[in-house]
């Protein structure tokens, strides 16, 4: 092993230990579940925006869910990079190669500092011409383009979250992880409720909570980077560099994850501004949708993300037997997830939909009509990101690139104009176009894991 300068604690000694060697249920267990949970709690973030935002208005929920979604591509530029790095740090720290760790870890700080102060100059000052360019509705900017600018600034905030979240998920540091989002809820959750409830807020209020809710997070990521016990995870200035073996396999690896994460939120935008051809209120009962699905996905995704981890670790110490097994009981595990809350979103539908309806009828019939065809790519869903673990902790991003390509690309929006061309159908088609999507990229995502995994297993080194 090429263990070098840096060095790791105790602690960290004896979770790579585990995860190299301890029960693949107890890992994935140990390390996945905070994470499910971290994940849920976002969701929740979600939930209680397009909550909050049915109380101000329906038109405010359309707001919300159509220029999330700008966001959500925007903010690709920061998680994708988290992400792709963070399979080179975990594969660092599998190999035993702890110098290498901190060098990563303390550039892809650097670098995400950067990203982010480069889309705030080149965004912010042109918010209304950039919303316009995306495609949205006139109406949705002039409610929503306060709420957009606050909300890129959360999202560079975000940036440097989603690396501290990185190393600790790399370290296997998962219930930090979770009990430092329960802080960030704690703030929005208190804020909100003043903002909105009380103050009689409007969708800048919303978004100004996520910014210090976030910023509180931050908050304590910059004094946990300075004070861990493994120098080999520390941040140092000292430790920053442009050498080719550190920054190179990181922004390799992360370039397919950033144009993955980035497409299909703009697939998604697609969708939403072809989904206004049945009425703005129909890209509100989307988004709603999208998040009541949040509620089994986010979990799933959580064990992913995890998963990959623990996969990328095996890698670099060489053990394929334990990479192939922690991505077949994560596929059990998505599975069971899948069905239980299936079973338990259908029964709670009705109920669930008036949380968001703001005593709408027409509108709480929309949700409850798309969902139900939504609902219906649960399980596959968990399918999918499964695979897409096993693929990010193999590092073969550009499949992973690949398989979410088509589930908007190929699956959903030539399903969409299909449907809107050819048939007399109503808003019903934007749950059948998830529901085909869904389906078909889970079946997509097995066949590539049979594939992937047959190779490997044929693979000496």
């Amino acid at each position: 092993m090429a263990i070098t300068q840096a060095s790791l604690s105790k602690k960290d000694e004896a979770f790579r230990e585990f995860s190299l060697h301890g029960s693949m249920w107890k890992v994935l267990l140990q390390v996945g579940t905070p994470l499910a949970l971290y994940q849920s709690l976002n969701q929740l973030f979600k939930i209680l925006d397009t909550m909050m935002a049915s109380h101000i208005s329906a038109s405010s929920v359309s707001a919300v869910a159509y220029l999330s979604q700008i966001n959500l591509m925007l903010s690709a530029l920061g998680g994708g990079l988290a992400v792709g790095a963070g399979i080179k740090i975990s594969l660092a720290y599998g190999q035993g190669n702890y110098q290498m760790v901190q060098e990563r870890v303390s550039s892809l700080y650097i670098m995400c500092i950067s990203l982010g102060m480069a889309v705030l100059a080149g965004i912010l000052p042109f918010t209304e011409q950039f919303l316009a360019m995306a495609g949205t509705p006139a109406e949705l900017i002039a409610e929503g383009k306060s709420y957009f600018a606050v909300e890129l600034i959360t999202m560079v905030i975000s940036f440097m979250n989603n690396v501290y979240i990185a190393v600790e998920r790399a370290r296997g540091n998962s219930r930090r992880i979770l009990y430092l989002n329960l802080i960030v809820i704690g703030v929005k959750l208190t804020l909100t409720a003043l903002f909105v409830y009380i103050l009689n807020g409007n969708l800048v209020m919303i978004a100004l909570a996520s910014l210090l809710s976030q910023a509180s997070l931050l908050f304590f990521a910059i004094i946990n980077s300075q004070s861990y016990d493994s120098p080999a995870f520390r941040f140092s200035l000292k430790a920053v560099t442009g050498k080719k073996e550190v920054i190179s396999p990181m922004i390799t690896s992360s370039i397919p994850v950033i144009t993955e994460k980035m497409l299909f939120a703009f697939g998604k935008i697609i969708v939403n501004s072809m989904s206004t051809l049945y009425g703005a209120l129909t890209v509100g009962a989307l988004g709603v949708s999208n998040n009541i699905g949040g509620i089994t996905n986010n979990p799933q995704n959580g064990f992913q993300e995890g998963a990959a981890a623990i996969i990328s670790q095996n890698m670099g110490a060489k053990n394929k037997g334990r990479a192939i097994d922690a991505f077949k009981k994560t596929l059990i595990i998505n599975v069971v997830i899948g069905i239980v809350f299936y079973g338990l979103i259908m029964y709670h539908l009705d109920f669930i939909s008036s949380l968001f309806d703001g005593k709408d009828e027409a509108f709480h019939q929309m949700i409850v009509k798309i969902h139900r065809f939504e609902a219906l790519g649960t399980i596959t869903l968990g399918i999918n990101a499964a695979v897409l673990a096993l693929l990010y902790g193999l590092g073969k991003t550009k499949l992973s690139l690949a398989l979410n390509f088509s589930r908007v690309f190929l699956f959903r929006i030539p399903v969409l104009w299909f449907l809107q061309t050819f048939t007399g159908w109503g808003s019903e088609c934007v749950g059948i176009v998830m529901m085909v999507s869904n389906i078909s990229v889970g079946i997509t995502a097995a066949i590539t894991a049979w594939i992937v995994i047959r190779n490997l297993k044929k693979c000496k080194s």
